[in-house]
C-alpha cells in the first residue's frame, strides 16, 4: 500500500473510533426510556397497598400509562443553571409577572388579608411564587404527574426520591381532591397552581375556602393559603425584609460573608436605595462576582429557597415582591460577560472542593452559602478576590473537572 494510502486509511479508522466513542458518550449521557411500567407497577404495589392505596385507586393511577421520553430529556435541563443572571431575571421577574402580582393583589385582597394574618407570611412573596411557577395559574405544565414521576423512577434519576413522591401521588389519588385526568403538573410530578410535590400537598396545602377539598388545581384561596402555609412551614419569620441590595466600600474585606445588619453598617455597607437597613442576620451575595450587584439576604431569603433551591429564583421571586408595590429594581448593572457555571461544571465544582477537604452538602449543582464560604477559602489561597462565586477561571485554578 502506498505511505498516502496507508495515511488515509489510518485517518479513515480513526475518524471511525472517534465517532463510535461520541455515540457511545452520548448513549451513556442520555437517560435509557423503559418500553413499560410493568417491572415497576408490580414492584411499587405492595408499597402503595400498605399505604393505604386500594387497587382500585392503584389500577385507575397506571391505567394506559407508557413512559414518557420528554420527562427524561427534560432531567438534563436546569434553568437556573448557566444563563446570565440578568436575563434569568427579565424572563423570571417580568414585566408580565409584576404587573400579574399587583393585578391578583387587588382582586384577591380581603383573601389575601385572611391568610396574612393566619400565616403571618408575606402576600407579595406568595404572589410572586404563584406568578413564577404557573403565571397565576395559566400554566400547570402539561404532564400527567403519575406519569412523569413514574417515568422518573425508571430511569433511575433520583428514584428514591421520586419514588416516595409516586407513592405520595397515589396517595393523593385516593383522596380525590381533583379527578384523575386533572392530576397536571410539571415534567418533575409538581401539581397544581403552586406546583407542590405530592408529599407537600399531603402535609401542607390547605384547604381555605372551606369546601371539603385541598383543590390547588382551581381554587385560588386554596392555592395562595398553602403556598403561605408551606413558608410558614419551613420558618418564614413575620415582618422580617429579604434583604436588600447594597454598595460596598473602597477597600471592603471580601472575606467577610455573614453577620448582623448593624455589623455590616459599621463596615461602610449602604442600601442601593438609600433606605435605612432592616433588622437581623444576613449573608453577603455577589449573584455574578464583585463585578455585579451586592445584596444582603437574610433568613427569609433561605426559606423561599426551600421553593426552588436556587438563589436567583429567590431573587428573581424578591424582584418580582418589591417592583409589584412600587418599589424600585436592581440599580448596579449586571456584567456585560457574565457566564454562570453550568450543572456539570457545578458538580464538578462540589466533587473538587470535597476532594479538597472542604464539606459538600450534596452533589447535584447547587451552591448553596456553606459552599460559596468554602469557595471564598479556595479563592484567597490562589490570590482571587474572595468573593464566593465560582467562575470558570476558579474551577481551572482548584482543578476541577
Amino acid at each position: 500500500m502506498a505511505p498516502q494510502a496507508d495515511r488515509f486509511s489510518r485517518f479513515l479508522l480513526g475518524l471511525a473510533l472517534f465517532m463510535a466513542l461520541c455515540a457511545q458518550a452520548t448513549a451513556q449521557d442520555k437517560p435509557r426510556v423503559p418500553e413499560s411500567f410493568a417491572p415497576l407497577i408490580a414492584a411499587l404495589w405492595p408499597d402503595a397497598q400498605a399505604r393505604g392505596i386500594s387497587r382500585k385507586t392503584f389500577d385507575l393511577a397506571f391505567a394506559g400509562l407508557t413512559p414518557d421520553a420528554r420527562v427524561a430529556a427534560l432531567t438534563v435541563r436546569q434553568p437556573e443553571y448557566g444563563a446570565p443572571v440578568a436575563d434569568y431575571l427579565a424572563r423570571i421577574a417580568s414585566q408580565a409577572r409584576i404587573e400579574g402580582a399587583a393585578r391578583k393583589a387587588r382582586e384577591w385582597k380581603p383573601t389575601l388579608d385572611a391568610i396574612e394574618k393566619q400565616y403571618g407570611v408575606d402576600r407579595w412573596i406568595v404572589l410572586a411564587l404563584w406568578g413564577i411557577e404557573t403565571s397565576f395559574g395559566a400554566n400547570s405544565g402539561g404532564f400527567d404527574v403519575i406519569r412523569s414521576l413514574a417515568t422518573l423512577m425508571a430511569i433511575g434519576y433520583r428514584s428514591d426520591y421520586f419514588r416516595d413522591e409516586l407513592l405520595a401521588a397515589l396517595q393523593v389519588l385516593q383522596q380525590r381532591p381533583v379527578a384523575r385526568e386533572k392530576m397536571i403538573g410539571s415534567w418533575a410530578g409538581a401539581m397544581g397552581q403552586p406546583q407542590f410535590m405530592p408529599s407537600n400537598f399531603l402535609n401542607l396545602a390547605v384547604d381555605f375556602d372551606r369546601d371539603g377539598r385541598k383543590d390547588i388545581w382551581s381554587s385560588a384561596p386554596d392555592v395562595l393559603a398553602s403556598i403561605a402555609n408551606f413558608l410558614k412551614h419551613w420558618g418564614w419569620k413575620t415582618g422580617v425584609a429579604w434583604g436588600c441590595e447594597v454598595i460596598l466600600p473602597q477597600g471592603f474585606d471580601y472575606t467577610r460573608s455573614r453577620a448582623s445588619y448593624a455589623e455590616w453598617t459599621a463596615l461602610g455597607l449602604t442600601r442601593a436605595d438609600g433606605e435605612p437597613m432592616p433588622e437581623g442576620n444576613a449573608i453577603l451575595f455577589f449573584p455574578s462576582g464583585v463585578r455585579g450587584p451586592a445584596f444582603l439576604v437574610g433568613e427569609n431569603f433561605e426559606v423561599i429557597k426551600r421553593y426552588n433551591n436556587s438563589d436567583v429564583f429567590a431573587l428573581a421571586a424578591t424582584q418580582i415582591a418589591d417592583r409589584a408595590q412600587g418599589r424600585g429594581g436592581i440599580r448596579s448593572a449586571w456584567p456585560a460577560n457574565d457566564r454562570q457555571l453550568s450543572r456539570d461544571e457545578r458538580v464538578a465544582l462540589q466533587k473538587r472542593m470535597k476532594e479538597l477537604g472542604h464539606p459538600v452538602n450534596d452533589f447535584e449543582g447547587r451552591i448553596d452559602f456553606d459552599l460559596r464560604d468554602e469557595v471564598r477559602l479556595e479563592q484567597a489561597k490562589h490570590g482571587m478576590v474572595p468573593d464566593g462565586h465560582p467562575t470558570r477561571e476558579f474551577l481551572e485554578r482548584i482543578g476541577a473537572r
